[in-house]
């Protein structure tokens, strides 16, 4: 399911090269601590919280609320796993840009190191940036996607997407547990302070949309043929479907690879190679006009500073302190391993005893 969707200010620039020497040493031992504590599983949960993933960004340093908290993050939890990684059992695959691009091979690199059989991974990776990118066409282009997985098989996605003429991104949260589907309401919960003028196939108010979009996918002259009709409608300025960016050589040269892929639902349809946001708006299109099925336009969408930010807002990093706080917690990480104290043990009896009181 997608946990959650966070709304940023679109920045440019980047990290210091110091800020982000340490933001790996201190997101390290951040990870190391959490799967000492309560397992590699517990860090995808966590990274899936929205709130929970700023806050780490605000610990780490970065700025509180722009765009490049994401990728910024997401590359320093990933370079600090490069090395510590196969020994915490979790794995981080992909990026910005072209690095999102390589998803699926570091993804099938990483399981042939520990025998994990990569296939459903890289499915839950394309699918999750298919229905972000296509099956919600909320205005925001993905460029970012970064896989995080466990040894046993368990992952969550953290993604982004941005949108040039309001200077917006919206980062979107998915973690597989308990996944039910991704076509329909994948979406726990969707924080965002606006609403985006939308389409979105996996509403579950969709589902007939959706049958009929799988239906005309295989039936590539109905499609065309309704989309040709369409070009003299006046839609109604609250109906999100626009015909303005449709090229109907494209759109039968993809309508046919459909008609012979002959996609059975539309999970299968959103896997098909080519099938992208336009095609989709072109098959919701036309299911309307054939069949009377409407696709939802309902948007899917509905936080503690420690060391400064690199902005210097709220205040400027204060490397010191910074530094003290890398080297408490690889400490506190090395004793636990060494010794699972038996002060640790009363600790969590004397707070048991508390919440019992």
């Amino acid at each position: 399911m997608r946990t959650g969707t966070a709304h940023l200010p679109l920045h440019t620039g980047r990290a210091p090269r110091w800020l982000f020497e340490r933001m790996v040493r201190l997101a390290r031992e951040i990870v190391r601590l959490l799967v000492e504590e309560h397992g590699p599983g517990e860090v995808l949960r966590r990274l899936s919280d929205p709130f929970w993933f700023q806050a780490l960004g605000c610990v780490l340093g970065f700025d509180w609320h722009s765009s490049g908290v994401t990728t910024t993050v997401c590359g320093a939890v990933k370079e600090a796993l490069g090395d510590a990684g196969p020994d915490l059992g979790l794995f981080v695959a992909g990026g910005k840009g072209r690095a999102s691009r390589r998803t699926p091979a570091e993804i099938e690199a990483a399981c042939e190191r520990v025998g994990l059989e990569a296939d459903g991974l890289v499915r839950a990776s394309r699918l999750s940036a298919k229905v972000d990118s296509a099956a919600v066409q909320d205005g925001h282009q993905i460029y970012h996607h970064a896989f995080f997985f466990t040894r046993d098989g368990r992952w969550c996605v953290v993604q982004q997407g941005m949108r040039t003429e309001t200077r917006t991104a919206r980062r979107y949260h998915w973690l597989g547990e308990a996944m039910a589907s991704f076509t329909v309401e994948p979406h726990a919960a969707v924080c965002a302070e606006t609403e985006s003028p939308t389409l979105n196939l996996v509403a579950r108010e969709s589902e007939p949309a959706q049958a009929a979009s799988v239906a005309l996918a295989r039936e590539p002259g109905v499609v065309l043929d309704a989309v040709a009709r369409a070009t003299d409608l006046t839609l109604p300025r609250r109906h999100p479907v626009s015909l303005a960016d449709v090229n109907p050589r494209y759109l039968r040269k993809i309508l046919l690879e459909t008609y012979e892929r002959a996609p059975q639902d539309f999970e299968a349809l959103l896997g098909v190679p080519g099938v992208g946001a336009k095609t989709l708006r072109a098959l919701a299109l036309a299911g309307e006009l054939v069949y009377g099925t409407r696709a939802s336009t309902r948007d899917p969408a509905r936080f503690s500073f420690a060391h400064g930010g690199k902005d210097r807002t709220p205040f400027p990093v204060d490397r010191e302190t910074y530094d003290r706080t890398i080297e408490i917690l690889r400490q506190a990480v090395d004793r636990s391993r060494v010794d699972r104290s038996d002060k640790v043990r009363a600790l969590r009896r004397l707070a048991r005893f508390g919440l019992s009181r």
